[in-house]
């Protein structure tokens, strides 16, 4: 692997929680205290510990200190650090205005608002990257778990020299211009909660992966920002700068041993998260932080609690069963006197005269998306099962899962395996895209192994082996909501049978799909929904007329039943192509009743069947034999009477029967015998149905509009200026696709120049001209280049079906120009063309898309996407225009 390993280096943490303050009155004084802050201080100690990266003597926890305490210990952590330094810091923050600086807010910190604003006792997060920056050390990472965390990216993006930012790692809380609630005072604060869980794995944790899967945790907990926007974690790194962060395995210290932590608290008592008045906030102090809804401060309560509830009891049970019988039997007997008032023995006395057991061999397994919830049981329910122990009350193994976007992974499987080993360029990084290298992969069919062997490139140093047949079974169904008239059978027909009979008698039906790249259920779903000898096998673009919507496609199954329910007509009126054992699995979005929906069973839709592959690598044999075996214990698991169990309880059927694996009643809306289809997934098949996906309606045109005025100045420079986020989305555009860019400045008879000519480019020549462009001293007039912009997308697009797309990135400084009868006339014209050519209205500044503004009432009346700097700008307008586009060749 590419990823810096620094065990056996000179690694420094400082801890930095800030939950008590000197001045917490009105006119001048921060929100209040932090109490929650305390136990970040120490569940994060103690992960870090357990880690074997940081030794004992080297974490340092600061509780609430000043300014002058501050700097001295982040001098003394730089001086010290060689191999990795991490500082974290959790508090009050705060932000002058929109963009501006981030300031980090020590114990003495005071708020003075007025034309300048200024905050004594706090420190600029630029002056931390500074202090920072002098260090030796190899890499720097940064977690910052504070309201407006997000505005520190832009202090890290236009930071130089590059080699500085290249080693500074940063991970933050949560997006630009958001604050956020610090949960329950007893708890963590949410996000550093999934932290101290996630770092608590066993196995590797490198930063990228954390990154990741916080987010992901926190979209899965639907917790809210206090502008009741989705709270989501932001990171920042330069490709092939990964540290790994913990190796957590079996203790050294004998099993039954649990360290003491001599937490190093200096002044006053940690804290944890929430915030400072943001710049249109009232300047005097905040009334009490509003909390989420009932369902999210529920979850958000429980959520810490349970984890570590959980982590503890599973780390008792491990400890347990790694210790010799002789030794069980003394624990046993030692509860049993404790219960009889006798326990004087005490068990841990008992546990710390066993012997230890040796950190276990680790499995890397890389599964579907859509199976990942499923993987993760059985690997759960497998590590604490008698066939993961040894002769010796040992573990044999510990298993991280991970997934990635299906499509992903069979190209790099194909064609990047030496890329995967070591990546050479930026843009080419299955570890970044996919994850690390797989000893395991366990993908949603057989057919993606076929798919990888019959175009692997003969130099690919990852070799495929898989192990017997499928594992289980589930059909990919499409549930229908009850309220839908019924339309015929629910089984043996093709699915397009299906569609045309219930789109007959229900004219505003709709179909959703997910996303065919990212999960093998949605591609499987693809190839019915396409058909063969049908209208759509001739036109795959109807088909997916059929199923589009505005926005991105949601990634998984999962996450496009938890979609539906957000507008209840839609949702009583929408079907949804999805895996058959979520009906009986469900998903996490119980925080709103969904439609009760019945399982449709077309008969040319493959099943999802997951299938054990073990993944070998050239000169990766030093441990190869073990792995092996490690591997083979695993499979022969999954295969027996425990992973059937645990198949059954997800919902899954038979792979060879189909029946379903409890014997018992099937979910509401299966059928218990459903006879749906029985022939395997096609790898030819599911290739030529990517490839009509991503080509469906033909290659696309987009026209970008790009504002040059002199407002853009502070908002251009870095990947997330404007140049800079138009770059990133020319990845979606391939050599088939015809694009241009108009920059946007100047009134009158020029609102707009040719930057780049419409038509075909090489992202290079697109990279190039953009890289031209500069700020004027000019004002913009987003209503005529609008107008105009949309009648050059009719004039070209009148013949065709072609996907087209205008995208405006813009600071909005100009809007002034974009009301009455001047937004009436974009509105119209933008009806006009709705569903043709939708406009994704990307706005720099925050609110940029809140209910009223012109942005979000453009996007709207277009069918569009509107981001402002509250989303993830790189992320969504890179999936816009990858909707239009064909993706480069």
């Amino acid at each position: 692997m590419n990823r810096f390993d620094p065990r056996g280096k000179a690694n420094r943490a400082l801890l930095v929680g800030v939950g008590e303050y000197d001045h917490v009155d009105p006119p001048h004084g921060v929100p209040g205290p932090l109490p929650a802050v305390a136990h970040n201080l120490t569940g994060l100690q103690e992960a870090l510990r357990g880690g074997r990266v940081f030794g004992a003597d080297r974490i340092t926890a600061l509780a609430s200190p000043d300014l002058g305490t501050f700097h001295n210990a982040l001098r003394e952590a730089a001086h010290d650090a060689e191999g990795l330094l991490l500082v974290y810091f959790a508090g009050h923050a705060a932000v002058p205005s929109a963009a501006e600086p981030l300031f980090l807010q020590l114990r003495g910190a005071e708020i003075y608002r007025g034309e300048a604003s200024v905050f004594p006792g706090a420190e600029t997060f630029d002056t931390v990257l500074g202090m920072l920056a002098a260090s030796r050390a190899e890499r720097i990472v940064v977690i910052l778990d504070c309201c407006y965390a997000g505005n520190a990216s832009h202090v890290w993006e236009q930071w130089e020299p590059f080699e500085d930012r290249r080693r500074v790692l940063l991970l933050m809380s949560v997006q630009p211009n958001h604050r956020i609630d610090a949960g329950d005072d007893t708890t963590p604060t949410p996000f550093t909660a999934e932290l101290v869980r996630l770092l608590g794995r066993d196995g590797e944790v490198g930063f990228a992966r954390l990154a990741a899967d916080v987010r992901a945790r926190m979209e899965a907990l639907d917790l809210r920002t206090l502008r009741d926007r989705p709270w989501r974690p932001f990171s920042r790194m330069e490709a092939e700068a990964d540290v790994l962060l913990s190796a957590r395995g079996a203790p050294a210290q004998p099993p039954g041993t649990r360290p003491t932590l001599p937490i190093t608290l200096r002044p006053g008592a940690p804290a944890s998260s929430t915030d400072t008045p943001g710049p249109s906030d009232d300047q005097s102090r905040l009334p009490p932080a509003r909390r989420p809804p009932l369902p999210h401060r529920v979850r958000t309560a429980l959520a810490a609690p349970l984890a570590a509830l959980r982590a503890r009891t599973r780390r008792g049970l491990d400890r347990f069963r790694r210790l010799s019988r002789p030794a069980r039997a003394g624990v046993v007997l030692a509860l049993a006197l404790a219960v009889l008032g006798a326990g004087s023995v005490g068990v841990a006395a008992l546990l710390r005269g066993s012997a230890s057991c040796a950190p276990p061999l680790e499995l890397r397994v890389l599964t579907d998306p859509d199976l990942e919830p499923t993987v993760t049981a059985l690997t759960d329910a497998y590590l604490t099962s008698d066939a993961d122990t040894d002769g010796h009350g040992c573990r044999r193994s510990g298993i991280t899962v991970y997934s990635a976007g299906a499509a992903d992974a069979v190209t790099a499987l194909r064609r990047q395996t030496e890329d995967w080993r070591e990546p050479h360029d930026e843009d080419l990084n299955p570890q970044r895209d996919v994850g690390p290298q797989p000893d395991v992969w366990i993908p949603a069919t057989p057919a993606d192994v076929d798919r990888v062997k019959q175009g692997q490139d003969p130099a690919a140093v990852a070799h495929l082996v898989p192990a017997g047949g499928p594992l289980a079974y589930s059909p990919v169904v499409l549930t229908v909501p009850d309220s839908v008239p019924g339309a015929g059978p629910r089984t043996g027909r093709p699915l397009s049978a299906m569609l045309d009979a219930m789109t007959a008698r229900t004219a505003d039906l709709r179909v959703r799909r997910p996303d065919p790249e990212y999960a093998d259920a949605a591609l499987l779903a693809t190839t019915g929904l396409y058909g063969t000898g049908t209208a759509q096998a001739a036109d795959p673009g109807r088909a997916e007329r059929l199923v589009a919507q505005a926005g991105p496609p949601s990634r998984t199954a999962a996450d496009l039943l938890c979609a539906l329910p957000e507008d209840p007509s839609a949702d009583a009126a929408t079907a949804a192509l999805v895996p058959e054992f979520l009906l009986r699995t469900g998903v996490g979005c119980d925080r709103t009743t969904r439609e009760r929906r019945t399982a449709r069973y077309p008969d040319d839709v493959p099943a999802v069947e997951p299938t054990f592959v073990r993944v070998r690598w050239d000169h990766g044999d030093r441990d190869g034999a073990a792995r092996d075996e490690a591997a083979k214990a695993f499979r022969t698991w999954l295969a027996g009477p425990g992973g059937r169990a645990v198949f059954a309880r997800d919902g899954f059927r038979d792979a060879r029967h189909r029946a379903l694996l409890d014997g018992g009643n099937a979910a509401d809306g299966m059928l218990r015998a459903p006879s749906p289809h029985t022939e395997h997934a096609a790898s030819g098949a599911m290739d030529r149905a990517l490839e009509r996906y991503r080509g469906a309606n033909g290659p696309g045109r987009v026209l970008y509009l790009l504002d040059d005025s002199g407002s853009m100045g502070g908002l251009w420079d870095g990947p997330s200026g404007g140049p800079g986020l138009l770059r990133q989305s020319l990845g979606g555009l391939g050599s088939g696709d015809e694009f241009g860019v108009w920059t946007v400045s100047g009134l009158g008879e020029r609102p707009y120049a040719t930057l780049l000519r419409y038509g075909h480019h090489t992202r290079k020549e697109a990279e190039r001209a953009v890289g031209r462009a500069r700020v004027r001293d000019a004002e913009a007039d987003p209503h005529a280049a609008l107008a105009a912009a949309l009648d050059e997308m009719h004039r070209r697009g009148t013949d065709d079906n072609r996907p087209e797309l205008i995208v405006f990135i813009t600071d909005d400084e100009d809007d002034g120009r974009l009301t009455g009868a001047a937004l009436d006339d974009v509105l119209h014209r933008a009806r006009a063309a709705k569903g043709r050519v939708p406009v994704t209205m990307v706005s720099l500044v925050s609110g940029g898309c809140d209910r009223g503004r012109p942005d979000a009432a453009i996007s709207a009346a277009s069918g569009g996407r509107c981001l402002d700097a509250d989303d993830d700008l790189g992320t969504g307008l890179a999936d816009e225009v990858a909707r239009t586009g064909t993706g480069e060749d």
